[in-house]
């Protein structure tokens, strides 16, 4: 196990403790209904990709509401309604990484050592994704 797998590991409620991300993904499949030959949608990621920007709407609207209802004020009611939404975004990230082919411990993965090299090289700030 290597040491981003090793300090970055998902929890989940209901027991389920240590989860990687790869596992998350497996499971996932378990509860996805919207993209069975009924449905008519080609390709069939596209069902994911309209679900991450569905799901981030809805999770801006959480966190406007955070502010114009709660005056920027963090209530424990507020954030599970956040963490709701951020596991729906998740939900079908996993789902899209699974439709291409992709581990989801390898976005997590590449995302972190993209970032701390963009951190090493003083690259945080700025534009353009090959910074």
């Amino acid at each position: 196990m290597n040491v981003l797998q090793e300090n970055y590991r998902v929890k989940f409620v209901e027991g389920v403790n240590n989860m990687h991300f790869n596992e998350y993904q497996i499971a996932t499949r378990e509860t996805d209904l919207g993209t069975g030959e009924r449905h008519n949608i080609k390709p069939t990621w596209l069902y994911y990709v309209l679900g991450v920007g569905g799901e981030t709407g809805e999770l801006l609207e959480k966190i406007k509401k955070h502010f114009r209802d709660d005056y920027g004020v963090m209530t424990d009611e507020k954030k599970k309604e956040i963490i709701k939404e951020m596991g729906d975004i998740q939900w079908y990230l996993a789902r899209l990484a699974d439709a291409f082919g992709i581990k989801f411990n390898d976005v997590a993965e590449e995302n972190l050592k993209k970032l701390l090299s963009r951190k090493k090289r003083n690259k945080l700030h700025g534009n353009g994704d090959d910074r």
